[in-house]
């Protein structure tokens, strides 16, 4: 079985609205790699309402942004949901970086899991956090 990756929400939109998104190539590789080389895709719970919340501001039509939610549902993700004991490790972990919850959720499940994060998010690509390893989309 290949390597387990945390894909944040900033990865997962390119997967199903490209307007504006930069290095597709990329996020299609992560895709290819799930076929190819057996690699396993995991998010917290809560990328599924930040993708949502993405659609919403992208000002789509209705149908296009229920059509490219649903996409998100068929993705070759596991989404994790959170149990107590690791909303609270979630919640020392943003308590003592000075991160979001949300940011702090997918360290929380790449440490627990010990997956690699891969963000376009330049806020998740600067922190060096419980040694988890980040990896820039642009560098994948």
């Amino acid at each position: 079985m290949g390597k387990t990756f945390v894909v944040d929400s900033s990865v997962i939109v390119k997967w199903i609205n490209s307007e504006d998104e930069k290095w597709l190539d990329n996020a299609d590789h992560i895709l290819e790699d799930v076929k190819k080389k057996g690699i396993t895709l995991i998010a917290p719970e809560l990328a599924k309402y930040e993708v949502g919340n993405v659609l919403l501001r992208k000002k789509m039509e209705p149908p296009q942004a229920k059509s490219s939610l649903a996409t998100v549902y068929a993705l070759p993700i596991q989404f994790i949901m959170q149990d107590e004991e690791q909303a609270l490790h979630t919640m020392d972990i943003a308590q003592q970086h000075n991160i979001t919850f949300y940011d702090a959720s997918f360290l929380s499940l790449a440490q627990k899991t010990n997956a690699v994060i891969i963000t376009d998010n330049p806020k998740h690509q600067q922190k060096k956090v419980l040694g988890v390893k980040v990896v820039a989309l642009a560098e994948y």
